[in-house]
């Protein structure tokens, strides 16, 4: 009989966010019979993973014993070997002699306060000898929560077990609470009463993108980016901080400002600042004025008028609020009497304890320290109060030179400042400054904060020249999703009149319309012209020259003869050199023109140096796009690994700013199937195909379904293939894309249909290509074709003819530099070869996908080889699809065929998981459902089954 003892009920967290990598080191380490420690600091989540972790392991063990300590009982002895062992001792106890019968039970009934000095050995012995005997009746997990308040006889008595439990079916689990600065070995001590080789595992903190994730999950929805980078800022990543400062955000009836601090709870202000009050009034102020500066040192404080600040720092150091001083000298930043909080928690319940004329006299005493003009101007606006024209041109100023530094995100906030302190009169006006910052909002890619201003705006201009502004803003805050935004293009019509300035900026978006919502490239390319003509008679010289790549990039994908005269004109001087670094400008049209043309090294250059460029300029929507761009140049080339890493930094940037994450999921899908894992491919891909699907966007979708058919066909699985593939192309014939070297995904079509049988069709998919391509004289695109073309002659027995091609193909995409299409190519003459002799070497396909470091090819390489290695009485077939095997499929649904024809390939739940597009709790209903309709009782008895009746049986 199982026994689970649950510990006191206690607030769940639903969800274990952010962990997966601990989870994964975790369950490795538990799956060897061995113990594990969770450690780090109050709120980081240890008790939610130490349950998560119980939940996964309590079925397989026979007994669950569970205590969690407090502070409150750590006094009280042997209470934490109650809660363990008070309710199972009585299990085994008659097994046990007397006198450790008798310790154990005064132990447990608090009968002799002593018993462990009295009877220590006999106690020690009967605690070893219960859980010894409840391992030989079945596995036994022992979890214990708050091990810093564990009452130290129980302590000692479970160290003294654990070191003796060697070769028992006992695991410990448990987590201690640690310091918030990471120290080594601080949780060494809490090791002695677990078994050696126990796996110690500290808690990080949560990225922003996980904390986003954990406040979206609790309910704390609907929070500005920028909001959501304040809070993973001021908790540090906590995930109890972070929460708690989301609900007082949640319950304030005001939310912050940009700019301003957040609302600090009572509970959180209690927690780091409890030893606050051991500090002098004058020592508080001093620490409240550091909280109100960007980076504060000693020097700006004694600057600031905080005479002692140095021995006031150096008290609040000792007393754990301040990060304490090098032996150099300098703060843990490495500046010279740098000053840093303990954590960012602390600065800002510091700054939100005080009083609104505390804060005021902080940043006024700042406002004169300060040697840089953005944190004078700053600080001089915190501390005024009501409108001061002079106030609001120092902004300006500030948020100009920001701007030019580089740091849009700031200036966007320097300009909202700006604007509050605008009298009504004030010229340039409030709403001219707002429209500004949001200006500056999108550039940093803080796109609902750029929306809200914008709309702020609207709500009382009544200048057309400001409302069309203030609409363009709304329109590229929609991104590809532009069918949310199908309301706005009237009114922003109207509010142009026949002023072509205004117009062409309206045009310019309407031209983006037609493409995204309607999938009308020519219409597209008409409307970009329009906007051309008309920014020229306006003489706005910068929408011009984004009409004109707009006009380029839709003639270039639909094979238009005009394109490189259009692309001519748009990188004509004079040049706006923020238009020519944006990711719609010219510069990123020449590049696509470039990479589609097989100029792969004057792509990169190109690339690279608008990413340095936007970098530097903060423009971080481009910079998602350029990084994207670099790792595409890098996937063609053959460097697999370095494309994978830059997919994933620019996903990551798209992930955190909400910028382009389906086409950020499509392009790291494609490099996941290149250079890392194919089943974390067709899961991005999948994604990025619903994402494009929910957003109405049919250009991203065709790509995304490129993505998806490519991910197939390197997972195996041809007939996914072909079925996703065959939309994309009716898709690109619907939106007038003639030139394959846009998705590159007609070889792949062709390869998967040569694989089920359709060698005619594949045919037919290579000579239309090929036609284009000529046209167009995209030498790679008819190099893959070739060798696509090469599988088709050899499934119909043309295995000559084939070799020939394959061997021109291999030769020519090699002089191409497309490393990965060349190896492709190696590895299907390979086995061409060992297909027509029965022997055949993969030395150099294999040698050209290490250089790649193409591991998914790679694995399929080293895969086949050690099949036609295996001696042939071990070989056992693996039929592709359940049907030949499988007896009584006819009581099997279609999803229940597909999970059994991947247990056969051998693939684990998760991975059935990611290729079907489904949950792991799904697959493991749809394999109980399996057994149940077959008979049978595991995936092993499926294999057997398929072996069977490959036998004959």
């Amino acid at each position: 009989m199982r026994r689970d003892f649950e510990e006191p009920v206690r607030p769940r967290s639903e969800q274990v966010i952010g962990r997966e990598e601990l989870l994964v080191r975790a369950r490795g380490q538990l799956s060897r019979g061995g113990s594990l420690l969770l450690h780090g600091p109050p709120g980081i989540g240890k008790s939610t993973v130490l349950r998560a972790i119980t939940g996964e392991y309590a079925e397989s063990a026979r007994t669950v014993l569970r205590c969690a300590a407090t502070e409150s009982e750590s006094h009280l002895p042997f209470l934490a070997l109650v809660d363990l062992l008070g309710l199972v001792a009585g299990e085994v106890a008659d097994a046990l002699p007397a006198p450790q019968q008798a310790a154990l039970e005064a132990a447990l009934t608090g009968r002799a306060e002593s018993s462990q000095h009295q009877d220590g050995l006999a106690l020690r012995l009967a605690v070893l000898s219960v859980l010894r005997a409840l391992a030989a009746k079945g596995p036994v997990l022992l979890v214990a929560d708050d091990l810093q308040w564990l009452d130290a006889p129980s302590a000692e008595l479970l160290a003294f077990a654990a070191r003796r439990l060697g070769g028992m079916p006992v695991r410990m689990l448990g987590a201690v609470r640690t310091g918030t600065e990471p120290k080594e070995q601080e949780h060494d001590p809490y090791l002695r009463a677990y078994p050696p080789e126990t796996l110690a595992l500290r808690l990080p903190p949560l990225s922003r993108p996980q904390t986003s994730e954990l406040l979206g999950v609790r309910g704390y929805t609907g929070l500005r980016r920028s909001t959501l980078r304040d809070i993973h800022h001021t908790s540090g990543g906590n995930p109890l901080f972070a929460l708690e400062l989301g609900r007082a955000l949640a319950e304030s009836p005001t939310p912050p400002r940009p700019g301003e601090p957040l609302p600090v709870p009572t509970s959180l202000r209690a927690l780091v600042l409890s030893r606050l009050e051991l500090l002098s009034a004058e020592a508080r102020q001093t620490l409240l004025v550091a909280s109100a500066g960007a980076r504060p040192t000693q020097s700006l404080l004694g600057s600031a008028g905080r005479t002692n600040a140095e021995s006031e720092i150096a008290l609040a150091a000792s007393l754990g609020l301040v990060a304490a001083q090098g032996q150099d000298g300098q703060g843990p930043d490495g500046q010279e009497g740098a000053v840093r909080f303990a954590h960012p928690l602390v600065s800002a319940a510091l700054y939100a304890q005080a009083t609104p004329q505390e804060r005021r006299a902080a940043h006024a005493a700042l406002s004169t320290a300060a040697s840089e003009p953005i944190e004078r101007a700053r600080h001089l606006a915190l501390a005024t109060t009501g409108t001061d024209e002079q106030v609001a041109a120092r902004l300006s100023e500030a948020a100009a030179l920001a701007r030019d530094r580089g740091a849009p995100s700031v200036a966007a906030q320097l300009g909202l400042l700006a604007a509050r302190h605008t009298p009504a009169d004030g010229r340039p006006g409030a709403d001219e400054r707002r429209l500004r910052s949001a200006e500056d909002a999108l550039t940093s890619g803080e796109i609902d904060l750029a929306r809200e201003v914008a709309r702020d705006v609207l709500e009382r201009a009544t200048d057309p020249a400001v409302r069309v502004r203030a609409w363009m803003v709304v329109i590229d805050s929609a991104g590809q999703a532009m069918a949310d935004v199908e309301a706005v293009f009237p009114q922003a019509l109207a509010d142009a009149g026949e002023d072509p300035r205004l117009l062409a900026l309206v045009r310019y978006q309407l031209a983006w319309r037609a493409l995204l919502v309607e999938g009308a490239m020519g219409k597209g390319r008409e409307e970009a012209a329009r906007a051309a003509r008309l920014a020229a008679t306006a003489g706005d010289r910068s929408t011009e020259l984004l009409a004109l790549s707009f006009q380029a990039q839709m003639e270039t994908l639909m094979g238009h003869p005009a394109a490189p005269v259009t692309l001519e004109k748009a990188l004509a001087e004079p040049q706006d050199l923020r238009v020519a670094c944006d990711h719609n400008g010219a510069g990123a049209t020449r590049f696509r023109w470039l990479i589609m043309s097989d100029q792969l090294t004057d792509a990169r250059v190109s690339i690279t140096r608008l990413l340095g460029e936007v970098r530097r300029r903060g423009i971080v929507e481009s910079e998602v796009h350029f990084l994207r761009g670099l790792a595409e140049t890098e996937l063609r080339s053959g460097h697999c690994g370095r494309a994978l890493d830059l997919a994933h930094e620019s996903l990551r940037l798209a992930r955190d700013t909400g910028i382009g994450e389906a086409a950020g999921n499509m392009f790291t899908s494609l490099a996941e199937a290149a250079g890392g894992d194919v089943h974390r491919a067709l899961v991005l891909a999948g994604d990025a195909v619903r994402r494009a699907e929910d957003d109405g966007d049919l250009i991203y979708l065709s790509r995304a379904l490129g993505a998806l058919g490519h991910a197939q066909l390197v997972a195996g699985d041809a007939a996914g293939t072909v079925h996703s593939l065959r939309r994309a192309r009716e898709l690109e014939q619907g939106l007038g894309i003639s030139d394959p070297a846009r998705g590159r995904w007609h070889g792949d079509l062709a390869e998967a249909l040569v694989l089920i049988g359709e060698p005619a069709e594949a045919q037919d998919v290579i000579t239309a290509t090929r036609e284009h391509a000529v046209r167009l004289r995209r030498a790679s695109v008819l190099a893959v074709l070739d060798r696509a073309e090469a599988l088709v002659k050899a499934a119909t027995g043309q295995h000559e003819a084939a070799e020939r091609q394959l061997t021109s193909a291999q030769d020519r995409l090699a002089q191409l530099g497309y490393g990965l299409e060349e190896a492709r190519a190696a590895f299907a003459l390979a086995r061409l070869r060992a297909e027509q002799s029965g022997r055949g070497s993969y030395d150099e396909a294999a040698r050209l996908f290490r250089r790649c470091r193409a591991m998914p090819w790679l694995r399929q390489l080293e895969a086949i080889s050690a099949a036609a290695s295996a001696p042939a009485s071990t070989a056992v077939s693996a039929p592709t699809a359940p049907e030949s095997v499988l007896p009584h499929l006819d009581r099997l649904a279609s999803t229940e065929r597909q999970v059994a024809a991947l247990v056969l390939e051998g693939a684990t739940n998760r991975e059935i998981a990611a290729r079907l597009f489904i949950s792991v709790k799904t697959v493991e209903a749809t394999l109980t459902r399996v057994y149940r309709k077959l008979g049978i009782r595991s995936r092993v008895d499926i294999v057997r089954l398929a072996a069977g009746q490959h036998r004959g049986d």
